[in-house]
């Protein structure tokens, strides 16, 4: 097979600021493991919305007196949900698609702590303890795992794709060189009196 042949290649043509960028931390390492259509964005996207309903069916007990009608609004909520994520998934790789941006690095502080206070808050809203509003909890149960495929799997999945086709995705970024700054002198050139002024100058 010549794909995993180009894809070492390439990997191994690649600096190391490149191949962190290209793979990313602990949780994007696990992913661009998979194969590329198990691990597209949505997908991505998706596999929380199945993880977070997964958490919730407790909160769904809660709520509900009757376990058939528990699953049953359990499962709709589930359904939509992940969908929801599905969807976000697939906007992001359009949005990255067309911008061609970068993979950046989640604001992890603010995101991996929102999943467990949505549950929480969920919760509470459910067993009648605080009248907190759905839209809030949803909300931060929603944020953390589309704001992840957005800002760093989608833009990732791009550039994996590019190099499972055998092209270097860097080959486009331009560094930056530092202009050369010139000399007084040499700007003057032959110009005697415009030497004797950066004389001047520099005498004071």
């Amino acid at each position: 097979m010549e794909t995993p042949v180009q894809w070492s290649e390439i990997v191994s043509e690649l600096d190391s600021e490149h191949q962190e960028l290209l793979f990313g931390t602990s949780l994007s390492r696990r992913f661009s493991r998979l194969p590329l259509w198990l691990s597209h964005p949505a997908n991505i996207g998706m596999f929380y919305g199945l993880l977070i309903s997964l958490a919730l069916i407790f909160p769904y007990i809660l709520r509900y007196d009757n376990l058939n009608e528990s699953f049953s609004n359990w499962l709709l909520f589930s359904a939509l949900f992940m969908a929801a994520c599905l969807v976000l998934g697939f906007s992001s790789l359009i949005l990255v698609s067309l911008t061609k941006r970068l993979p950046m690095a989640p604001p992890r502080i603010i995101l991996y702590p929102m999943p467990f206070i949505g549950i929480g808050l969920l919760g509470l809203d459910f067993s009648n303890i605080l009248d907190i509003p759905s839209g809030v909890s949803l909300f931060v149960l929603l944020l953390p795992g589309p704001a992840y495929v957005h800002l760093s799997w989608a833009p990732r999945w791009r550039l994996l794709c590019m190099l499972d086709e055998g092209v270097n995705p860097f080959d486009d970024l331009k560094t930056y060189v530092e202009p050369r700054q010139d000399s007084a002198d040499n700007l003057a050139g032959e110009d005697l009196e415009l030497l004797e002024v950066v004389d001047a100058f520099e005498s004071e």
